[in-house]
């Protein structure tokens, strides 16, 4: 049905990619090992069950909306190039990343607060906040708790009163945390 895609990464390919996201040449070709080991069918890219065959993201109650947000505006397939550019979010940032950096702080904050705007308008809903406790918690509390949780949640976070909570709030809600800590990836190092 067609050749199968190139196995091999040209030094241009490289440089571009090392421009775009910031990895070093010997961990780009080292996720690009991982990337065709995953590319089980040889094609060049990935789909959504490729990447459910990792088994720590397969784990992860949040795997669906992470495996997403590789995914974008409804694609079925990721090539290495986007592939990359998600994995960009989670290389380790200092005091030194630029603002503009794909793991800069802020983009980082943008990465995690897409995962709970399911939607994509920019706010993120008591409904939203329901959806993803669901996913992080399970069964292991009901309904009416989960409610509670996410309306507490809602009072804390929203300065404005409009019952959303935008990335701006979503930014100061997050200020003191270590974002590093909480986005790193085993198969990055």
């Amino acid at each position: 049905m067609g050749s199968k895609a190139s196995l091999h990464l040209r030094e241009e390919e490289i440089e571009a990619i090392q421009q775009e996201t910031g990895f070093q040449s010997n961990q780009i070709i080292r996720l690009f090992s991982r990337f065709t080991c995953l590319d089980k069918e040889q094609n060049g890219f990935l789909t959504r069950d490729d990447f459910m065959r990792i088994p720590e993201l397969a784990i992860n109650p949040l795997a669906d909306r992470i495996v997403d947000a590789f995914f974008n505006g409804g694609e079925e397939h990721v090539n290495f190039r986007q592939f990359m550019r998600t994995l960009a979010n989670f290389r380790p940032s200092s005091a030194k990343t630029a603002e503009d950096s794909p793991n800069s702080r802020t983009n980082k904050l943008k990465f995690v607060f897409s995962l709970y705007d399911y939607d994509s308008d920019g706010m993120i809903s008591k409904k939203e906040l329901l959806q993803i406790l669901k996913l992080l918690v399970g069964a292991n509390i009901n309904q009416d708790q989960l409610s509670h949780i996410a309306e507490r949640t809602l009072l804390e976070s929203d300065t404005n009163n409009d019952r959303h909570i935008s990335f701006e709030e979503f930014k100061t809600v997050m200020a003191r945390t270590e974002i590093d800590t909480k986005m790193s990836v085993r198969f990055l190092d």
